[in-house]
């Protein structure tokens, strides 16, 4: 009974092989017309001949089994295509409606803020939070994980390094 399977499973796959090799063309042609991306196409051919292949003793037994694919891979292009349209309408929603995270700067502030990303990096830190979000030395010392007192001379030494340079450049207009 074994071997009689075992022709049977045989006999089916080279089945299944000879309807691919027949048909595999013009389901991709056929995929390509209806999504006009060759690589999609591809897959969609592909994914069609799987689902043909999994449920290949009942597909083999219809009058037109190529018929059956290319209503599968037509279904898998429309599907793709709405996939592709909703993902498009929800980037177009995020996009319009999307505001900058952050107003552009005016001169005088970008020219400061350069000067403060110019600082040694905990310097610079310091200084952001302190100045930008407002933040108090604790929260500061928290954040970064350092003591008051050293956030505090990083403030000091972030300012004076930043009153030189911002007067130098006054001073040069």
């Amino acid at each position: 009974m074994k071997a009689g399977s075992d022709a049977a499973a045989t006999h089916s796959r080279a089945a299944f092989d000879d309807f691919y090799r027949k048909e595999y063309a013009a389901v991709v042609g056929l995929a390509y017309a209806l999504c006009g991306n060759r690589w999609t196409a591809e897959d969609l051919a592909q994914e069609a001949f799987l689902v043909a292949h999994r449920s290949w003793p009942r597909i083999a037994e219809l009058d037109q089994p190529g018929a059956w694919v290319r209503t599968v891979v037509s279904n898998l292009a429309v599907s793709a295509f709405r996939r592709r349209l909703a993902e498009g309408r929800a980037i177009a929603r995020i996009v319009l409606r999307q505001q900058p995270a952050v107003d552009e700067l005016s001169a005088d502030d970008a020219e400061f803020w350069r000067a403060v990303r110019s600082l040694p990096r905990r310097q610079a830190q310091v200084v952001a939070l302190f100045y930008l979000e407002d933040r108090p030395v604790a929260e500061v010392a928290e954040i970064l994980d350092m003591a008051p007192g050293t956030v505090k001379k990083h403030l000091y030494d972030g300012r004076q390094t930043l009153a030189r340079r911002l007067r130098c450049q006054e001073d040069e207009q």
